[in-house]
């Protein structure tokens, strides 16, 4: 019994944890900004940007902060509202 129910609890934790990441960004993409106006936006706020990606329906942010620490964070493409990180 005990094998089933391993492979089961597994199976349920993983899609709870896709089910939250598919929720964090929901906008349509037809609302979405561009991304260079998000890179503006952070630049100007003293941020360094390496790359931008599209996860989840969200802009993923990978750089550093005013402060120099390295992010990886989630924006709304749409309203440019942090949606957390990927820690």
């Amino acid at each position: 019994m005990r094998k089933t129910l391993i492979p089961a609890a597994a199976l349920m934790i993983a899609a709870a944890g896709a089910a939250g990441a598919s929720d964090r960004c929901t906008a349509p993409q037809a609302d979405w900004r561009p991304v260079e106006e998000l890179k503006a936006r952070l630049t100007d706020k003293g941020w360094t940007i390496g790359n931008v990606k599209t996860e989840d329906g969200c802009y993923e942010v990978y750089g550093k902060d005013e402060t120099g620490k390295r992010v990886e964070i989630f924006f709304d493409p749409a309203t440019f509202e942090a949606k957390g990180s990927d820690d």
